[in-house]
């Protein structure tokens, strides 16, 4: 059979009214194919749940080289395991995942536990309370802050470097320029940070003892620790802020985990399911490959969009209704392969920590309506006042 041209759509991934609510346009780039040839992006887009899978198990056609939107942002993240292939890619992901494993954060558990149920009281004896600032991003930023060992001014600034880079990796439009020096910070602190800047017994310092025994490249530690911070910090904010807004906006689902505590991770699934953290994701296509019978060209630009694959009714039953007992274990906001998320372990023990403190702490959450502000790669939650809780 003959390979055809994809189908032609002429949409801005990145303008403002898809980043704040893409849904409607994933439905229409769905419904035209497996992949899309947007010009105004000059990429290739993956729409639909097998062909996004397929591209994420396959790094050999599918290259991390070129991540984001732009070249200053791509020749900037070389050197990181975000944006290598194996077998460089293996080493990098070795040193950033050892402290990440099952294992090293089974010790974590009881103190994340704790600090969510101490914060979730505060807040509910207040009776309302705004949950990002307060809550998504106050438990996330403390966390990682001890876990890398970041100390001083590096903590003041982590919310803020966090959130330039990821913006950055969408394409240089305004959004991308304006936050390119504060980046700029985040990378050149990175390159000069040293051991001794980090707190005695921190998981960074023991990033620094890898290089410094040859497990890692040299002068890879500030590369890894750029990877803690930003990529992982302002994903899991989106996470935990989009946690509250479903229970506040769904009573019926949030009764059903109050009721039946086990069923936290499959409801932090569905989260992610339901409302993807990451909008797009780069890849660079190595050769000619073809998808659902139409040919993507060696170096093409491809966007992968996990909330559009995590819709899809080809793989989910009514897709569109947010359903905790659905529990989609297979969903892609975590990605998928040799690139799946790092830090995924982390995220989940916060985003549990959360659900298992607010199950346990409130009957009801009453929210005004999510603020959303553009944001080229984390769709996230600006501001969600939540305006009374009734307590369990």
């Amino acid at each position: 059979m003959s390979k055809s041209q994809p189908p032609t759509s002429g949409i801005d991934l990145f303008a403002d009214d898809i980043l704040t609510d893409p849904y409607p346009t994933f439905a229409q780039l769905r419904d035209l194919g497996a992949v899309v040839h947007l010009p105004t992006n000059n990429a290739f887009a993956l729409t639909r749940y097998d062909a996004i899978r397929a591209a994420l198990g396959d790094p050999e056609t599918f290259s991390s080289r070129t991540i984001g939107f732009n070249p200053a942002v791509n020749e900037a993240l070389q050197g990181t395991s975000l944006a290598s292939d194996p077998p460089v890619h293996k080493e990098l992901r070795k040193a950033l995942t050892e402290n990440l494993s099952p294992r090293a954060l089974r010790g974590l558990k009881v103190q994340i536990d704790a600090k969510a149920q101490t914060l979730v009281a505060e807040l509910v004896a207040k009776g309302s309370f705004e949950a990002i600032d307060a809550l998504a991003r106050a438990l996330p930023l403390e966390i990682v802050a001890d876990l890398i060992g970041f100390t001083g001014s590096v903590r003041d600034n982590m919310l803020r470097w966090g959130q330039a880079a990821m913006e950055v990796i969408g394409p240089m439009n305004q959004r991308t320029a304006e936050n390119f020096p504060i980046a700029g910070e985040l990378y050149g602190w990175c390159s000069e940070v040293r051991a001794e800047d980090l707190a005695p017994g921190s998981v960074g310092r023991g990033i620094f003892d890898a290089e410094e025994r040859g497990d890692i490249p040299q002068n890879a530690a500030g590369h890894i620790i750029h990877q803690y911070l930003g990529a992982g910090v302002d994903t899991t904010i989106a996470a935990i802020g989009n946690v509250v807004a479903l229970f506040s906006a769904h009573p019926d689902q949030f009764d059903l985990v109050r009721e039946n505590p086990a069923l936290v991770p499959a409801a932090f699934n569905e989260v992610l399911r339901f409302w993807a953290p990451v909008h797009a994701w780069g890849r660079f296509v190595t050769k000619d490959v073809e998808i659902e019978g139409a040919l993507v060209p060696a170096g093409s630009q491809v966007a992968i969009l996990f909330g559009a694959g995590n819709r899809d009714p080809r793989h989910y039953d009514h897709p569109d209704t947010f359903s905790i007992e659905r529990n989609p274990i297979d969903h892609l906001s975590f990605g998928y392969g040799t690139h799946g998320c790092a830090g995924q372990g982390l995220a989940r023990l916060e985003a549990h920590a959360v659900i298992g403190a607010l199950v346990d702490q409130a009957r009801r959450l009453v929210a005004a309506e999510p603020v959303r502000i553009p944001s080229n790669i984390t769709r996230s939650i600006d501001e969600l006042k939540i305006l009374e809780v009734v307590p369990a």
